[in-house]
């Protein structure tokens, strides 16, 4: 089973740290990041696309993504 997790955050060191700490775990990026523009909070936050392949585990919609 192929998981799909889209990370997001402000465009900051934490937000690396997440995909980073994402991928030493086996998640590999999918796609190109993306930035928007949050008027309210007039920061920028950033999102990416993560994959991981589950091998011989059905899919659970109770169960975490990053418990599989």
């Amino acid at each position: 089973m192929l998981i799909y997790r889209f990370l997001t955050g402000e465009d900051d060191a934490a937000f690396c740290h997440k995909v980073t700490k994402a991928l030493s775990e086996g998640w590999q990026l999918y796609g190109s990041p993306t930035y928007a523009f949050d008027g309210h909070a007039k920061k920028m936050k950033a999102g990416q696309a993560v994959t991981r392949i589950a091998p011989d585990q059905p899919y659970d919609p109770e169960k975490r993504l990053v418990d599989f």
